[in-house]
């Protein structure tokens, strides 16, 4: 198959992919792809073949522009399932980024947060207003159960349960996660006044003044203020919460595969070397570790 051809099946396979995935997910496969078939115009080549030369040049000419490893990775792996989609089709007959090694990722995690400093964080009092309770119920859910910024904005009410939250995490894959006193109790209190912003039809569990489920540049957006508002000496962001809930609870257990479980890695390779545990496992190593899992007593006045 020359390269013309490789994108006129463009459209039918991000059409196919609409089908199960996020419209952010189809608009990034649809850049990724869209990059390629730039660089099959520019070389005027139509006879060329679809095949691990081309796709080596392409991905070099992204490095020499000066593309993050991190967004080289995507464009590789964005055009992996391209190609399986190819294979599938009987168009090609193998996948020839099978032959391209994926570029080297630097490590670069956040830096956790304190313990005690977002202890102190959490802790501080608000106005108790509605908007104020939703704000602490996302803060107290995040860190609680290492949800990702996606994961929170699409949860529904239906997705709490009595000490767990079920989610669906990148590639749709669901789990389901352990959610500690604290943060039932500050999710109890946001949906004790959540009707008051929220109309009967809405599903969403967090929503905005208007009553409409809650995107996530606007949780980004509360995070980084409240940050500022309660004197946290440093930038908050989901991402951050969630990392620090997993070093947190790692220094504690030292239970890498229940970490690894909590926090539901899609990537493959890297789940594949953990044994998959059983909720309860999982909820035992949650309870023991987690510094807020427990409720704290009351100190005597």
């Amino acid at each position: 198959m020359n390269d013309d051809a490789t994108c006129q099946h463009a459209e039918g396979f991000l059409a196919s992919l609409a089908r199960h995935a996020s419209e952010a997910t189809v608009a990034a496969y649809r850049q990724d792809i869209g990059a390629l078939c730039g660089f099959i115009e520019r070389q005027n080549d139509d006879a060329a073949p679809f095949d691990q030369h081309l796709l080596r040049a392409f991905l070099g000419e992204e490095r020499r522009r000066g593309l993050a490893p991190r967004s080289l990775a995507r464009r590789r792996a964005a055009l992996s399932r391209f190609a399986d989609y190819l294979v599938k089709q009987g168009v090609i007959a193998d996948n020839p980024l099978d032959l391209v090694r994926t570029p080297k990722q630097p490590q670069h995690l956040p830096r956790p947060v304190d313990v005690d400093t977002l202890a102190r964080f959490l802790d501080t009092p608000h106005d108790d207003s509605p908007l104020a309770r939703r704000d602490q119920a996302m803060l107290e859910l995040l860190y609680s159960s290492g949800l990702r910024l996606a994961e929170l904005a699409a949860l529904d009410l239906d997705a709490l349960q009595d000490r767990r939250v079920r989610v669906l995490g990148k590639g749709g894959k669901p789990r389901q996660v352990p959610v500690g006193d604290r943060a039932r109790q500050a999710l109890a209190a946001w949906l004790s006044v959540r009707s008051h912003l929220a109309p009967d039809a809405e599903t969403a569990l967090f929503v905005g003044q208007r009553g409409a489920r809650l995107g996530h540049r606007a949780i980004q957006k509360r995070l980084a203020s409240l940050a500022i508002e309660r004197g946290l000496p440093e930038h908050l962001h989901p991402h951050r919460l969630r990392h620090s809930f997993a070093s947190h609870l790692l220094e504690s257990s030292q239970d890498l595969r229940a970490v690894q479980e909590l926090l539901g890695h899609a990537n493959l390779s890297t789940t594949q070397v953990y044994t998959r545990l059983d909720w309860q496992h999982l909820a035992t190593s949650y309870d023991a570790a987690h510094p807020r899992a427990k409720r704290r007593p009351r100190s005597e006045p």
